[in-house]
Order: C-alpha cells, then sequence, then structure tokens
C-alpha cells in the first residue's frame, strides 16, 4: 500500500472551500509574521503565499484591531483564514464576525463555560470550525505536575481535556493539532492520540528553528506521521518568510508521493567532469519554477556524458558541457544549446511541456 493509500479515516470537517480529512488532498498551510493590523502588508504576504500554493492562512489575533482588520483582509485573498487567538473569548467572536473561516483557541483557556458557550454559538451559527492547539510548551500545570514535565501522554490529555468541553456542547466541527520542538514527543503525541479519536489532524513540528534545522525537523516528524497515514493537513514551521514554509511542505508531499504540486527538480550534485555553474543554474531554475503549477520532473545536470541516463525518468532536463549544453527529454538528447542559453531554453520547454 502506498503512503497516499495509508490514510487514516477522520471526520470530515470543511476550512472555507477546502474540505480536510475523510480521504481529502493533505492541506498545506503557514502563518502569517505580518502584523494582522497591518492590512496592506498582511494582504501581500498572503498574497505571495497563494502563488506558492498555500492553501490555508492563519493569522494573529492578539487585540480587538487584529479581530477587526479580517474583514478587510478576506476582501483581497482567495484562501480561507483562520483566526489564532489565545484566552479572550471576545477576539474569537470578533473574528468570527469579521469573516474568519475558523478559529485556534483551546476552550479550557477562556474562562467560564458561558464564555465557552458564546465562542460555540457563535461559531456553530456560521459553520467554522476550531482547532485544538496543544503545545509542550504551554501545558496546564497540573497536567505537568501529573506527568513530571510536558510528555506525550499529558499533551494528549491536555488535547482530549479540551475537545471534551466542546462535546459537552454537542460540538465536533473540530481539528486537533500536538506540537513539540522535538521529533521524538510530536510523533508520540500524534500516535497517541491517533488512537483515542477520529478528529482530523493538523500536524508539524512546533518552533523547528531555521531553515536547516526547521527543514530537518520538519521532514523527518511531519513525513514519519504522514507515512503511516496520520495528518490532514500540514505546517512547516521555519523561522523564515512563509512562503519557505509552504515550498517544504510541498516537497514533503511530493517526497512521499502522496501530493504532487509543481515541478520536481532533480539536480547532481557535480563533481570533477562538470564544466558550468550548475550551483547558480540550479538556483535560477528553482527560483523560475516556484509558483509554476505543472506538476512535472525537471532534471538540471552538471555532465554531457552521464547527466541524460542518471535522469532518464526526468519529463525534462539540461545538462551542462564545455562551453554548451544539452536538451534532453526523457533520457533522450533534444537538442544542443549554448551554455548561457540553457536556462532559457530549460523553462520555456518547462512550459511547453507543463502546459
Amino acid at each position: 500500500m502506498s503512503f497516499a493509500q495509508n490514510r487514516r479515516q477522520t471526520r470530515s470537517i470543511r476550512v472555507g472551500n477546502v474540505h480536510i480529512g475523510n480521504g481529502a488532498p493533505i492541506a498545506v498551510q503557514s502563518m502569517c509574521n505580518t502584523f494582522t493590523q497591518d492590512i496592506a502588508a498582511t494582504v501581500a504576504q498572503i498574497l505571495r503565499l497563494e502563488e506558492a500554493g498555500c492553501e490555508i492562512i492563519r493569522v494573529a489575533v492578539p487585540d480587538m484591531e487584529a479581530a477587526q482588520a479580517i474583514a478587510e483582509i478576506k476582501k483581497e485573498i482567495s484562501i480561507p483564514l483562520i483566526a489564532d487567538i489565545h484566552f479572550d473569548f471576545r477576539l474569537a467572536l470578533a473574528s468570527a464576525k469579521a469573516g474568519a473561516d475558523g478559529l485556534r483557541i483551546n476552550p479550557g483557556n477562556i474562562g467560564s463555560m458561558d464564555k465557552v458557550r458564546a465562542v460555540v454559538d457563535c461559531t456553530g451559527e456560521r459553520n467554522l470550525p476550531i482547532r485544538i492547539g496543544v503545545n509542550a510548551g504551554s501545558l496546564e500545570k497540573e497536567i505537568l505536575k501529573k506527568y513530571g514535565g510536558a510528555t506525550p501522554e499529558g499533551m494528549v490529555e491536555s488535547a482530549l481535556g479540551h475537545v471534551q468541553i466542546l462535546e459537552s456542547l454537542h460540538f465536533h466541527n473540530i481539528k486537533i493539532s500536538l506540537k513539540a520542538s522535538d521529533v521524538e514527543r510530536t510523533v508520540q503525541s500524534y500516535r497517541l492520540l491517533s488512537q483515542k479519536c477520529d478528529y482530523p489532524l493538523h500536524v508539524g513540528v512546533t518552533e523547528a528553528g531555521g531553515l536547516y534545522s526547521g527543514i530537518v525537523k520538519s521532514s523527518l516528524g511531519i513525513g514519519m506521521l504522514l507515512a503511516e497515514g496520520i495528518g490532514d493537513t500540514i505546517r512547516v514551521s521555519l523561522t523564515r518568510d512563509p512562503v519557505e514554509e509552504v515550498r517544504v511542505g510541498y516537497e514533503i508531499l511530493k517526497a512521499l508521493g502522496i501530493r504532487q504540486h509543481g515541478p520536481e527538480i532533480i539536480s547532481c550534485p557535480t563533481c570533477g567532469r562538470c564544466r558550468i555553474n550548475l550551483f547558480d543554474i540550479a538556483e535560477q531554475v528553482e527560483k523560475a519554477l516556484l509558483t509554476c503549477p505543472h506538476p512535472i520532473k525537471v532534471a538540471i545536470m552538471g555532465c554531457v556524458v552521464n547527466g541524460p541516463g542518471e535522469a532518464r525518468e526526468a519529463d525534462i532536463g539540461i545538462a551542462g558541457g564545455e562551453g554548451f549544453g544539452i536538451l534532453f527529454r526523457k533520457g533522450e538528447v533534444v537538442k544542443k544549446v549554448p551554455q548561457e542559453k540553457l536556462v532559457e531554453v530549460l523553462l520555456e520547454e518547462v512550459e511547453k511541456t507543463g502546459g
């Protein structure tokens, strides 16, 4: 059975026009790092994320100005927006009324049952889901004491406690996330939770770090869980431009054969036979194809002798030589190209092949 077929069966929910769970495609989401109150900056970032393939966006709502800004932001974007709220139920109500497509709020942290009921009533009227998000770094004191720290068992107990509050009010439009900054606790927590409920799960390793550590931790943690069929939406957490999070998210899905979005780029690490600046060429091609939607395999090879054969499965590719290169398709040489024209010719052929 392939990774794509090995999906855990969950309930189905909807965030805006995106279906989640019950066999729906695993959605890639991110979070803005702009001040939500800065409507122009937030909209500009979301539009860049949309272009990169982001399917759900989350924004921080620390105050009423941010909540009210959602109404204007929603007018300019196409993807669903989730309002991220901590502690203040009034911000949840304002965000929902402003047009948010979902809330990220933990009902156990917002006060009395009357306040929780007000949020449930407001979201229920609008058919908005609530994501319960448990982080290892912010577990309840009693759970930390009970388990001697932020253990997977404690994280799952915390999540199910929040779930029970919503279920007691007959609310089941729920998604759950359990995140730690290390791979082991994250994976163990999701494995344990997946055995205890059938709500869709949002998967990620939180505070994963900068580009290299973040990619490694996220690829391992998210990848292991997806390979086991656990996960219905994903977010790669990087201390970078959130567009990079979306790129890495799709690369994880492509590597597992779960979803194809945009080109898959194959490139050799170079050796003593390479006579072109392959690093620069590969970077140019990657940047140029960042928003390309065509799911084709592109090869960038440094040697005309072995390159086409080594990349035989690529739909289209180039291989460099001394002052020239070749364009090849499925391992077969198409034509000889001046070195300075390689990138231009490759991108033209990608557009023809994808279109």
